[in-house]
């Protein structure tokens, strides 16, 4: 039987111990994952375990029911709550109703009637998680897929198969709008080794691309397509902008498959375009980003842009899919997927009756992708490679085991180099946020979206890269300086908890005074004294 997890908050720590005494949980299938005291703490926690069910006071400090309920629904829609209250007003009734609570039950809360209440959620909760997962309804879905007409059409774009003067009446013929301005190709990659014992990987994928019409095509005005067994979606943009948001709603929806039907699911996000015959590229890089999973994991969304900005759109120059394939394995593979990239390479272009007029059209080649490769990725090329001219004569004059060793050498030094510059620019990008926050943490509208906007990323690549880096969350970090700042001039100072608070980026004097405790222990006042007397 499956157990439903349930997140109390309430501010009267006597109602939630009564609530958890009374209550029969194991039996009803739900588990207790924790309580708040207060509205902004139980958003942390929401944000953090993404519980089943919140069942929350209206009246609490900071943040009350309410709003927290408000913010739920906009971030984590598919969280149930329940309202349990002492205040029987019809306000606030007709305001739960609107926010699709399950219940609004009154105080003192009856351990009879609650048990009631759960066992309806069980039943509810048992019956969207079956309609998810049942297979009949999967198979019939994947049945009745997207019209081949379409899907033809929009393969066709991907591909760059398509003339400009004939779009217009394939548009119109198969009732087709793609109004853009702007454009961009997903690939979502549905993993087929991690699959849930009581699912195959083809019922997967179609419930994984049923959930992504559900929760992203209405909103990005998105065409969706199966094509080599991921699903594409067409994204249409009103600004360039506008990526950092769809980033950021793809990687919600990552998490979200993973919790509800436990799919892992990647989502690469290709580059933003203004014309849909450059959709095939935006779908290269797209392809592309999905492969960087190996670096960065799945189970997220991984946007080209922010990934390698500098290479956006050069998928398209390299037309020699074993030479392709040698420098995806220098960017995302290990040593010896470069080495076997490598052998792979030379085993198509060294046959025995080729001619030493094509072994010299190959090396040519093989120099001028080297060449664009290390242009696309801001290596020096005269550092790395010298003059052009020195080197194809050098490797004109090779046996064939040594051009592989100097291939192989190259390639492993190019690897390297990648590696190397991908680490200063995660700790240069972190080092710029930190700066930020030193310089401005007493603005109290500093947050998560205003520093993204700042660097201009989206916020679930910001996130994973910060916390990989310091090991804490930006808020985390953001809060721990403000209350480092405020130690300080509490003991340096004779300043007001208020000035202090102020000039730390907190306009609510209890609030600062909270979020001091529960970091340091004590109230601002009482640490205060107790440093004041230390010193003394």
């Amino acid at each position: 039987m499956k157990k439903y997890t349930i997140l109390l908050a309430d501010d009267e720590e006597e109602v939630i111990q009564a609530i958890m005494r009374k209550m029969d949980w194991e039996g009803l299938g739900f588990s207790v994952i924790g309580n708040a005291a207060n509205g902004i703490k139980a958003l942390e926690m929401v944000e953090e375990f993404q519980p089943d069910v919140v069942m929350t006071d209206i009246k609490m400090p900071y943040m009350d029911g309410m709003e927290l309920a408000n913010r739920i629904k906009d971030e984590f829609p598919a969280t149930k709550i329940l309202f349990f209250t002492g205040f029987d007003e019809f306000e606030y009734a007709k305001e739960a109703v609107h926010l699709e609570a399950e219940e609004y039950i009154l105080k003192p809360v009856n351990s009879v009637e609650l048990t009631k209440v759960f066992e309806k959620l069980k039943i509810k909760l048992d019956q969207e998680i079956s309609e998810k997962r049942n297979v009949q309804i999967l198979q019939k879905y994947y049945l009745d897929s997207l019209p081949l007409l379409q899907a033809d059409f929009y393969s066709a774009l991907i591909e760059g198969r398509m003339h400009e003067d004939e779009i217009p009446k394939f548009l119109s013929d198969y009732q087709i709008s793609l109004a853009g301005p702007y454009f961009c190709c997903l690939v979502i990659h549905t993993s087929s080794s991690q699959v849930p014992n009581d699912m195959n990987s083809l019922l997967l994928f179609t419930s994984v691309q049923k959930q992504a019409k559900e929760r992203l095509v209405e909103k990005w005005q998105e065409k969706c397509f199966s094509y080599l067994g991921n699903t594409v979606l067409i994204s249409q943009l009103g600004t360039e902008n506008e990526i950092s948001d769809l980033t950021d709603e793809c990687d919600r929806f990552c998490k979200y498959v993973r919790r509800m039907i436990g799919a892992v699911v990647t989502i690469g996000i290709g580059q933003v375009c203004g014309n849909i015959l450059e959709l095939s590229q935006s779908y290269g890089s797209a392809r592309e980003a999905v492969s960087y999973r190996v670096v960065y994991g799945a189970s997220r969304a991984i946007n080209m842009k922010e990934i390698v900005p500098q290479e956006t759109g050069r998928c398209s120059m390299i037309n020699d899919s074993d030479l392709t394939e040698l420098f995806k394995m220098i960017r995302i593979g290990s040593e010896t997927d470069v080495t076997r990239a490598v052998d792979q390479y030379l085993a198509r272009t060294s046959f025995p009756n080729k001619s030493l007029h094509q072994h010299h059209i190959d090396l040519m080649e093989l120099i001028s992708a080297l060449y664009r490769f290390l242009s696309n990725n801001d290596i020096m090329i005269d550092d790395f490679t010298g003059d052009i001219g020195q080197l194809y004569h050098g490797l004109l004059d090779l046996e064939p085991d040594v051009l592989r060793k100097w291939l192989i050498n190259s390639s492993l030094c190019l690897r390297d180099t990648l590696i190397s510059q991908r680490n200063k620019s995660t700790k240069s990008f972190v080092s710029k946020a930190k700066e930020y926050v030193h310089n401005n943490y007493a603005d109290e509208e500093l947050s998560l979206d205003s520093i993204c906007e700042v660097l201009g990323v989206s916020n679930s690549y910001f996130s994973t890269i910060f916390k990989k880096e310091t090991g804490n969350s930006f808020i985390r970090y953001l809060t721990d300086y403000r209350m480092d700042q405020a130690a300080c001039r509490l003991i340096e100072s004779n300043e007001k908890s208020y000035i202090i608070a102020k000039n730390v980026g907190y306009t609510d004097p209890n609030y600062f005074s909270y979020v001091f405790k529960r970091r340091f222990g004590v109230s601002p006042s009482k640490y205060r004294t107790e440093h004041s007397e230390s010193e003394n």
